[in-house]
């Protein structure tokens, strides 16, 4: 259960980051305050997914996933570069979160 909630955990990180791209510096309220809350929700599901998995595994996850959902966001949401090195390179992040679940 603990690697569901660390999944996301994860989640609520590309939403904070991506949240945090729509409050132009904080400046608009709403999603401010949307932000806010799933950064409170990714960390408390991250803090809730550490009592079973350990500590580098648990934040080398959450952050990965964050990594790899937030870029995939920004292709869709923003049409960010869909250069193929960038894809790669994310494709080696998930190998590597695949290793550490493997690992695990």
């Amino acid at each position: 259960m603990s690697w569901v909630i660390l999944f996301f955990a994860g989640l609520f990180e590309v939403g904070w980051a991506v949240g945090l791209k729509y409050t132009d510096g904080f400046s608009k309220p709403m999603p401010t305050a949307l932000t806010i809350a799933a950064m409170a929700f990714s960390l408390g599901l991250l803090g809730l997914a550490m009592k079973e998995l350990p500590l580098g595994t648990a934040y080398a996850i959450w952050t990965g996933v964050g990594a790899v959902g937030t870029v995939i966001a920004g292709i869709i949401l923003f049409g960010e570069s869909m250069a193929l090195f960038r894809l790669v390179s994310v494709a080696l992040i998930i190998c590597g979160l695949v290793g550490l679940k493997i690992s695990a």
